[in-house]
Parts: C-alpha cells; structure tokens; sequence
C-alpha cells in the first residue's frame, strides 16, 4: 500500500518577484516549523506515520537549506545542515523497521498457520531494531533539541534577511 506524502504546509507571502533570500527565510521558517510540530509522539512504535511524516518533513527542510545556501552565513547553514542531516538519519533507521515489520505482518497474515512461526520470529527480531532505532532516534527529539533546531532556522532565516535590509529588525 502507498502511503501518501504528508502534505506541506503553504507559506504565505511567497512570490516570484520577491528576493531569494526573502523567499529563503520564510521557506526555512516554515519548513523547521514542520519538523518541529511532527516531534511530538514520534517514538510512539504504534504511530509509524508520526515517523514518516516527519522524515519527509525534515528532506524538505534539508532542500531548501542546501537550495538557498548562498543566503546563509556558512558555518551557521553547515551546522543546521548536520543536524537536520542526522535527525533524518535516525528516522530513516527507524522507518525502515516500521515498513519492514509492515510488510511481514501483512505476509503473515496471508500464510497458512503453520507457515507463520518463522515470519513472526523476523518480525519479533525486526522489533528489537525497531527499539534500539528508537532509542538511538531519541536524543534528536527531545523538546529541547528540537526547540534548537527552530531557533537555529530561525537565526539562518533572520541572517538572510539581512542580506537585504541590513540592520533591519
């Protein structure tokens, strides 16, 4: 079954005469805000589209990062761009378990009874990956991590705006 992609939220403002790096700062803004609002419950093993719509959030945040990287100071961009890098990393560990375990269960309910044993002893190996991806994805997480996150967007999306109006509040 296809999932269908969390969809992104509109911004505001946005258009086509307007300077890149004004448009970069509202979409890295918006973007962070995404990333952001899907951390909540998103190590709950039960709820794997928490997980996907926030792995999906944090590719578009990673996108427009890298495609207006000349709007932001380097070493600021580079080091949002890691974390943001490593948080998608740590979702992506922990998806492939949620789809993996998925499929299997699926499988498996399609089997004879007797034929189950072995899928389920996967799925039961595949849930013990699950968690550990789990733990490992924790430390991203957490309120206050992903509250830097937002503060550092927000610092990238502040310094492209002064590309344009410098000193301007």
């Amino acid at each position: 079954m296809v999932r269908p992609v969390a969809k992104a939220g509109e911004i505001s403002g946005l258009d086509a005469g307007m300077p890149a790096a004004m448009a970069a700062a509202a979409i890295v803004e918006a973007r962070a805000g995404e990333v952001a609002a899907y951390a909540d419950a998103v190590l709950d093993a039960g709820n794997i589209e928490r997980v996907h719509d926030m792995r999906v959030a944090t590719r578009r945040l990673r996108a427009a990062l890298e495609t207006f990287r000349v709007c932001f100071p380097k070493k600021a961009y580079k080091s949002l761009l890691g974390e943001v890098k490593g948080l998608a990393d740590a979702l992506g560990e922990r998806r492939d378990r949620d789809v993996m375990i998925a499929a299997l269960e699926e499988f498996a309910g399609e089997l004879a009874a007797p034929d189950r044993p072995g899928v389920e002893s996967l799925v039961a190996a595949l849930r013990r990956e699950q968690e550990q991806a789990n733990q490992e994805l924790a430390p991203y997480v957490t309120d206050e991590r992903v509250a830097t996150l937002r503060e550092r967007a927000d610092g990238l999306a502040a310094a492209a705006r002064e590309l344009i109006a410098p000193g301007a509040p």
